[in-house]
């Protein structure tokens, strides 16, 4: 990484253990939610879970944000939210009941939201130039632990034939790991900002496009329902192959993030954002038509709409975060409104896509191609005073 140095290799190393964690559990739970929830509206039941737990992240990212500007502290913050993370994923495996996983889920979350804006801001502060290419690094670094993570619960589930609760048991010890190189980051002593704080119109502009975006951004569980019931159909065990679409798309993710972070301190952010949103609704009507079509052609299209899935977050995730960055001298107030406004999004984003993946799943992907495409016409169009 060059003169990037050990601090963001270390928050890399962080980012790595916890979403190896993570993404053992994530595309797991979906499935351990349908296993929970088959007397309510399993559609309802994983877009509230999952949707309430972004939200309430970003409202904890909110608050963390703004104190960790006005004390001028970053590291008690990111110490404090990876911690609560790992201790309520441990509860995850005795879940007997759907609810349970939505407070357990709401609380690890919480958790990401109190180190999500201040970590940022961390990073944000440190890397000027470079900007793009620590936000990229970093991005790479917490998809590489997906990766591994996804590979894991898909290792698991097939060869060694574990249940739902034995993979989220061990999914949840590696969390631990991620906390002892929190002690070593390096944090300058700072004062904290007493003056006024003052968002500019850009930033104002830039998340309110950014959260129509998160409205029709619903949870990839849906993606991964889509294609276990396209692999049943045809004879697969469509759990385990959609695992494996969903590993192929961390693979993506992680492997195109730090190029893309870096092509937008040449180019410009603005621009690949808009491109991430279109791509995303041109992936929901292919998930929409995958139904139709014939087999050998819906598995091939399926592959590549995973694909395609990740290289839609490589585009727009590090770069949103690294815009925000830009556009405000208050590097964390920007990053937990930003966060805040885009996560809480995503809880009546989930909802719908839930109530309407239980009256006809095609009306979940028509949903969130709509709202793509509008975000991306408002950002392509808007007048903004810093690019």
């Amino acid at each position: 990484m060059g003169k990037l140095g050990k601090d963001i290799i270390l928050l890399g190393l962080i980012s790595f253990f916890t979403d190896m964690s993570s993404e053992a559990i994530m595309p797991v739970l979906p499935f351990f939610i349908f296993a929970l929830s088959p007397s309510i509206g399993s559609g309802i039941a994983l877009g509230l879970i999952m949707g309430f737990g972004t939200a309430l992240a970003s409202m904890m990212n909110f608050f963390s944000g703004i104190l960790s500007d006005r004390i001028g502290k970053r590291k008690i913050f990111i110490s404090s939210g990876y911690t609560i993370s790992a201790l309520s994923k441990l509860l995850f495996p005795v879940s007997q009941a759907w609810w349970h996983l939505l407070v357990l889920r709401g609380i690890e979350r919480a958790g990401k939201g109190i180190r999500g804006a201040p970590r940022d801001a961390f990073i944000g502060e440190r890397y000027v130039e470079d900007r793009g290419k620590a936000f990229g690094f970093h991005r790479a670094m917490d998809t590489a632990g997906a990766i591994a993570g996804s590979l894991l619960a898909f290792i698991f589930l097939w060869i060694f034939k574990l249940d739902y609760r034995q993979i989220l048991l061990i999914a949840a010890i590696i969390a631990f790991f991620a906390i002892p190189p929190i002690y070593m980051l390096k944090e300058e002593k700072k004062e904290g900002k007493k003056e006024k704080i003052e968002i500019n119109d850009a930033m104002k502009k830039f998340t309110f496009v950014a959260t129509i975006f998160y409205l029709g951004n619903f949870t990839y569980g849906f993606f991964l329902w889509r294609a276990s019931k396209i692999f049943n159909g045809f004879g697969l065990n469509g759990v385990v192959i959609a695992l494996l679409m969903y590993a192929l798309f961390n693979v993506v993710y992680a492997s195109l993030s730090t190029y893309f972070g870096k092509l937008s301190d040449k180019i410009g952010r603005r621009i690949l954002i808009v491109i991430g949103y279109l791509l995303f609704s041109f992936i929901c009507i292919g998930f929409m038509l995958i139904a139709y079509i014939s087999e050998i052609f819906a598995i091939v299209t399926t592959i590549f709409l995973f694909i395609l899935y990740g290289i839609m977050y490589a585009l727009i995730e590090g770069n949103q975060r690294a815009y925000a960055a830009d556009l405000s001298r208050w590097k964390g107030t920007a990053q937990g409104i930003f966060k805040a406004s885009t996560g809480i999004a995503t809880l009546p984003a989930g909802m719908m896509a839930g109530i309407l993946w239980d009256v006809m799943p095609d009306l979940t992907f028509i949903y969130g191609a709509l709202l793509a495409v509008l975000a991306a016409s408002l950002l392509a169009t808007m007048k903004m005073e810093k690019d």
